[in-house]
């Protein structure tokens, strides 16, 4: 890979993390982005199996950029307390895989956005934030659809409340362009708050393509990226195929992909981004 910091989401090559850190071992790929392990969600793990993980990282050389955590989730109606417990999980997970790093959402929506679910928003946020300040760890806040977070101005407004050093971006081109918002429009705006990438593009009438191939913008996106200083990581979710634990990251809990990912969608996500970054740097 043509920049060193490159990450990704490997439950998408395997459910086994020998499987999924084999690959990245052919790809030369140094990092990867907790989410599924042995066919869990990286929330569901117990210490025991943390460990058993952390073993396998140092087996293989690999070390965890972000956990790709389904923090923030759960519908803006749903009860609270119960995601606060799972957030303190995934921190002691974090902590026990040397990661600053905690990808998040700010809630799915029920209904139409009103003024009390806004708030709600923001208060829920708020709260999260200070555990991440008390923990020493980073939220990253990824732009997604169905959540608050999902036009351009709804991240302006989060990012103006609460950008610090325990709370910034994460930016998903194709995230956006699956909503039909324009990406050149979403990075010039929310540029200074960009922490991570993610990379995944997507094709209006298609769907989700490899990168360079959609509306994602993804050249431009790191190019601008770059001329502002970003050296931080750009994570491959390709989502080219199904895998197991797509499902569970929807709000309809289906998964509306029908071909299998797997080691031959990773690499070629791998080879098109390669070829997006001999463009872009």
């Amino acid at each position: 890979m043509l920049y060193e910091k490159i990450s990704g989401f490997a439950d998408e090559i395997d459910e086994m993390v020998d499987v999924q850190f084999t690959v990245l071992n052919k790809l030369n790929i140094k990092y990867f982005e907790v989410r599924g392990v042995n066919g869990k969600n990286i929330a569901e793990l117990n210490d025991e199996e943390v460990l058993e993980l952390k073993a396998k990282m140092e087996k293989y050389g690999i070390t965890a950029s972000s956990i790709g955590s389904p923090i923030g989730k759960i519908k803006i109606t749903d009860d609270f307390e119960p995601h606060i417990e799972k957030l303190n999980r995934v921190i002691k997970t974090a902590k026990m895989l040397d990661c600053k790093y905690i990808r998040m959402f700010s809630f799915f929506k029920d209904g139409e956005w009103t003024k009390e679910k806004i708030d709600e928003v923001i208060r829920r946020l708020g709260i999260m934030i200070e555990i991440a300040k008390k923990e020493n760890v980073i939220l990253l806040h990824e732009n997604e659809g169905d959540i608050y977070g999902e036009t351009i101005e709804a991240n302006l407004h989060i990012m103006k409340t609460f950008y610090s050093d325990n709370f910034k971006m994460v930016f998903d081109p194709a995230n956006f362009a699956q909503k039909g918002i324009d990406t050149i429009k979403a990075i010039d705006t929310l540029l200074p708050y960009v922490e991570y990438m993610h990379v995944k593009d997507h094709k209006a009438g298609v769907g989700i393509v490899p990168a360079g191939h959609g509306d994602g913008n993804i050249e431009y996106v790191i190019k601008k990226l770059r001329a502002n200083g970003f050296e931080g990581f750009i994570s491959l979710e390709p989502h080219l195929g199904s895998f197991k634990g797509l499902a569970e990251l929807e709000l309809d809990g289906k998964s509306h992909v029908e071909k299998q990912a797997g080691e031959d969608t990773f690499i070629l996500a791998a080879e098109e981004l390669d070829k997006v970054l001999a463009r872009a740097l």
